[in-house]
């Protein structure tokens, strides 16, 4: 009676719950930790980023003047209706032109825009186009009569410079392209700011930048601060472009996964201790072995395998006998060979190296000399 030895369920499930356990404990660590740390730095210029490229400081300086920041990585909040209030989008993520005209159309009051794309300006500044120029970051003066920019004096200003259309003020720039752009648009007030590094964190304190970000942000007791994400009213085939592929949120879940893999992979290939020696169940002889060998060749009919055998066990004896190196060439095995024991050089090389034998007798008279060839070399 044979005895399975497959596992049953319960015992595979014994097997596997200890890690899958572990794995579902560190994918879940992974994805809160991810997510607890997005939103704290949620993007560049996020007012809850306490990093050097963030706004936590611009945030708190707003709400120290009384203005009320609303942070949101939302569409909606954007598009909803803004009359009397105040809109801030930051320049992460990446929206289609409908996503544009609906916030367009939600009439704010004042929209402030942080380095924006050529999409944005069309739908909220047009008429305002990036030069694809940068300036280097300096200290410069505002150079135009823009309240807010003659109230900061000299401010920290690098970065994208644009174009403005007539009536529009521009502000901080080389005479030709700014940094800093006012126009008036269907009654609201669009800014266009290039330089976003001026109200990080980092730079804020420096010259007149808190005063600028104030009294250029703050003019509201409302402001909406946007970091658009990858979200997207499409609607079909008539978009310029559909929504992403990838969500951003699965490369959170990506990366936790990857990160419980090698985990686990870790664990599991771990070095179990040195390999232990057992006995083996049944002794089988040397010539026992070489018998059932010798069968397996005679049934398959392999007597070129069976003659290589034998001519490989018959140059090993000659090699050890002669002192002949394991990679001489067989003409050298041959002259060697032949110089001492007197056999012909041509003969010795049809018996070591020649083709294989065609019958089973012309296998055993191959046998027999070779065996007479070691012989006088165990005997010489």
């Amino acid at each position: 009676m044979s005895t399975s030895v497959a596992q049953s369920v319960g015992e595979s499930w014994r097997a596997l719950r200890t890690p899958l356990l572990v794995t579902g404990l560190i994918v879940l660590a992974a994805i809160g930790l991810l997510i607890a740390t997005s939103a704290r730095t949620s993007g560049p210029f996020s007012p809850d980023s306490t990093e050097s490229g963030g706004a936590r400081a611009l945030a708190a300086l707003l709400e120290n003047h009384n203005v009320e920041v609303h942070s949101t990585e939302s569409l909606e909040d954007a598009v909803r209706p803004g009359d009397g209030k105040a809109l801030l989008i930051g320049p992460s993520g990446s929206l289609n032109e409908s996503d544009w005209r609906r916030i367009a159309d939600a009439r704010w009051s004042h929209v402030i825009l942080i380095r924006p794309g050529s999409r944005a300006l069309s739908a909220l500044a047009p008429g305002v186009r990036s030069t694809g120029d940068s300036l280097a970051s300096r200290s410069r003066e505002a150079r135009c009569d823009l309240p807010a920019a003659v109230k900061a004096g000299t401010v920290t200003v690098g970065g994208p410079t644009y174009s403005a259309p007539e009536g529009a003020i521009t502000c901080y720039g080389n005479g030709i392209n700014h940094t800093v752009v006012r126009l008036e648009v269907d009654g609201r007030t669009v800014d266009v700011v290039g330089t976003p590094a001026s109200f990080t964190n980092d730079q804020l304190a420096d010259d007149g930048n808190a005063a600028l970000a104030l009294n250029l942000i703050g003019t509201h007791q409302e402001l909406t601060w946007y970091l658009p994400q990858y979200e997207s009213t499409y609607n079909g085939p008539d978009e310029d472009e559909g929504p992403p592929l990838i969500p951003p949120d699965v490369r959170y879940i990506a990366w936790a996964l990857a990160f419980a893999v090698l985990v686990v992979a870790i664990w599991r290939g771990r070095r179990l201790g040195p390999v232990v020696a057992e006995r083996l169940p049944v002794i089988v002889h040397a010539a026992e072995t070489t018998e059932g060998r010798a069968r397996l060749y005679r049934r398959s009919r392999a007597r070129d395998r069976a003659a290589a055998a034998l001519r490989e066990s018959a140059l090993g004896q000659l090699h050890k006998a002669h002192g002949i190196p394991r990679r001489a060439e067989p003409a050298a095995v041959v002259a060697t060979v032949a110089a001492r024991t007197g056999r012909d050089p041509a003969m010795l090389y049809e018996l070591l190296y020649g083709l294989p034998p065609l019958t089973d007798a012309a296998l055993m008279s191959l046998s027999q000399e070779l065996d007479v060839l070691t012989q006088e070399v165990r005997h010489p």
